[in-house]
């Protein structure tokens, strides 16, 4: 496949047998020429751990200290006092039961978060073949099935984000936009990676952290040396 004049420029900036300091990866990323659109920063951690074993799972949410830089749009399910709290604390859709079919029938996904009370998830349920494959799934363990709907939504437009492990026990992220800049983008990575340190399984044996890389959406991988 030929490489295009923008990534063959992006590679020269990079040796891809180093592994480079944090500082100085994101210092590559500024220099490396601009996309027409503001291009995420992201983040691909593999673990020494197996996700098939439920006791090696590593799953959590952190608040960016910089936000995503992505308007996250929030859809809460709730009813009665709840439902007027989400709308109050700036959800962007909410609604109960009446939303299934237009979920089901109409492929309606125009939000990026899920957020329910405990007493909706019967009805939340049903869509869990839908919402489940896509990400979408209102889990207690990231916070998105609580009764303090009005923290859910100011963390999640703050810039909360979820890290969790693939098939392949390897955690991947955006932490922020190009155009944050080294220092901001160095405060959000260090923030995640401490969250998923903490995160570590009591089961997990011998090296936790494999490799660390870094790239734009559009840009090559560069390999983080994890002292």
């Amino acid at each position: 496949m030929k490489t295009s004049k923008r990534m063959a420029e992006s590679l020269k900036l990079v040796d891809k047998t180093k592994e480079y300091e944090i500082k100085e990866a994101l210092n590559i990323i500024q220099k490396m020429p601009k996309t027409k659109f503001d291009e995420t920063v992201e983040l691909h951690v593999k673990l020494g751990v197996d996700s098939k074993h439920a006791d090696q799972q590593v799953r959590g949410t952190v608040v960016l200290p910089n936000g995503t830089g992505k308007t996250q749009k929030v859809l809460v399910f709730a009813k009665g006092p709840k439902a007027e709290e989400a709308e109050k604390a700036g959800a962007d859709f909410v609604g109960a039961e009446e939303l299934i079919p237009k979920i089901q029938n109409e492929n309606w996904f125009d939000y990026d978060v899920v957020v329910a009370t405990p007493d909706m998830m019967g009805v939340v349920g049903r869509l869990g073949r839908v919402l489940g494959p896509k990400g979408l799934m209102p889990n207690p363990k990231s916070g998105t099935v609580t009764m303090d709907v009005t923290k859910a939504i100011n963390e999640i437009k703050s810039g909360k984000v979820e890290y969790r492990l693939d098939k392949t026990n390897i955690i991947h992220l955006g932490f922020g936009k190009v155009s944050f800049g080294s220092e901001k983008l160095l405060e959000n990575y260090e923030t995640i990676i401490n969250a998923i340190i903490k995160a570590k399984p009591v089961a997990a044996k011998g090296q936790y952290i494999r490799s660390i890389a870094i790239a734009t959406s559009m840009g090559p991988g560069i390999y983080i040396n994890q002292k």
